[in-house]
């Protein structure tokens, strides 16, 4: 069973979004996706200042048995990326919503919408 922690959003890709209080979203991969993908030995960051649009492929994680791309969940621009992801990939695999986010950014249209709650994420999980 899968850790879905019931304050994030999810998006159908498996990516999750936490809304942090400067207006600002972090973005993971769910614990769904990392147990899927198995552990992790690379990820490609965007780069900072970066405007994404939603659902742009936007990041890569790498294991050992595939890679997978991971999508804006939302328009807007890069502030930040997880630099110790580049030498300890798998802090994904340790604490996907802790110390395992992949980047922030400053949405486009404000506050984020569209996006799956925990309920609802559970539910496309349960019918996978």
């Amino acid at each position: 069973m899968s850790n879905v922690p019931d304050e994030l959003k999810y998006t159908p890709e498996h990516e999750w979004v936490r809304v942090e209080g400067d207006g600002t979203v972090t973005v993971g991969i769910t614990d769904h996706a990392q147990h899927a993908l198995g552990e992790l030995v690379f990820v490609e960051l965007p780069d900072v200042d970066r405007v994404l649009k939603s659902g742009e492929s936007c990041a890569v994680v790498e294991s050992v048995k595939a890679a997978s791309d991971v999508y804006a969940p939302l328009a807007g621009t890069v502030t930040a990326v997880n630099g110790a992801l580049g030498t300890e990939p798998n802090l994904v695999n340790g604490n996907p919503f802790g110390d395992g986010w992949l980047f922030r950014m400053r949405p486009a249209d404000g506050a984020p919408a569209g996006l799956l709650d925990a309920a609802a994420y559970r539910q496309l999980l349960d019918k996978a």
